[in-house]
């Protein structure tokens, strides 16, 4: 059970923004798709190529001409050495998490009758690992159709391999299923470095009273008064830096993302993840999502009658 701050959090209303490497730069670093989705060939002059700023590293030639490497793309940190109390080593570990769309909070008004909201209620850190996570299945487009039928054989659909495969929408889309593909939230908090905040723990005893909760500390607290969120979606991924302050996933959408992540762990448990539980006050006003749909639609619907 993660303890529960005593301290209630402030009262906020966040509104998430565009996951981009300026913003995010002081929590992690963001990985993008360096090149454009229609590029299909290696480019020939290699210096004249305009990255973005998330990639770091120089691009060279690979694999006979054939492919473009950028490495390093992102910090893959092991901070236990010399650390942390137990002195243990700690190893590179690949995990795949599964994550479920959550289910937002409805809260409608006049103004916004499709409103819907995610209340934040826990946060975690590893204090001594980076940890990235990169979502699989996941198109760079911000609406696909999935085609399920092996035999499709339309030059019209952009797609390779058997099974569901995403595809651009056009003329043809329409006899096909619409989806729109999820978004995930990053949600993160600064620390308050050299700073302690009082918690609690629940008594794992049954039938006794909170007055046995047991009383902790919780050292270098997440700063709740400046949470930020950030939408991701396909194209994307994140790797947190050690010791940031973030929500567990919360994936958008109808559909579950698969992630690899990417992290050092050493099997101790207060040394790989700790947490920082909390009641209602921190919200993430999933407004502007909606707006963004509503806009989308309706570029579908433009686009229809062309």
């Amino acid at each position: 059970m993660a303890p529960t701050l005593v301290s209630p959090p402030p009262l906020v209303r966040i509104t998430p923004e565009p996951l981009m490497h300026q913003a995010f730069a002081p929590f992690g670093t963001v990985i993008s798709t360096p090149f454009p989705r229609d590029l299909t060939s290696a480019p020939n002059d290699l210096p004249s190529l305009e990255l973005p700023h998330s990639v770091p590293a120089t691009p060279v030639y690979a694999n006979q001409g054939s492919a473009v490497k950028i490495s390093p793309i992102t910090p893959l940190g092991n901070g236990y050495e010399g650390a942390c109390p137990s002195g243990r080593a700690a190893q590179a570990r690949l995990s795949m998490f599964s994550c479920f769309p959550r289910k937002p909070r409805r809260e409608s008004t006049q103004d916004h009758p499709k409103g819907h909201v995610f209340d934040v209620r826990i946060l975690e850190r590893h204090p001594y690992t980076t940890q990235t996570f990169v979502p699989l299945d996941l198109s760079s487009q911000r609406r696909v159709v999935r085609d399920r039928r092996p035999d499709k054989k339309s030059h019209d659909w952009q797609g390779y391999g058997d099974g569901d495969v995403d595809i651009v929408l056009d003329g043809a889309a329409q006899q096909d299923e619409e989806q729109e593909e999820p978004a995930f939230l990053i949600i993160v908090a600064p620390t308050l470095k050299g700073q302690a905040a009082a918690a609690t723990t629940e008594s794992d005893s049954i039938g006794v009273d909170d007055s046995s909760n047991k009383k902790v500390t919780i050292r270098d607290p997440p700063d709740l008064e400046n949470v930020r969120a950030f939408i991701a979606r396909g194209g994307q991924a994140v790797t947190y830096g050690a010791g940031t302050w973030h929500a567990p996933m919360v994936v958008l959408g109808s559909r579950r993302i698969d992630f690899v992540v990417a992290q050092y762990v050493n099997g101790v448990d207060e040394e790989d993840c700790q947490e920082a539980a909390f009641t209602e006050g921190i919200v993430i006003d999933l407004k502007s999502l909606n707006d963004e749909e509503d806009d989308l639609l309706d570029d579908l619907k433009r686009l229809s009658k062309l």
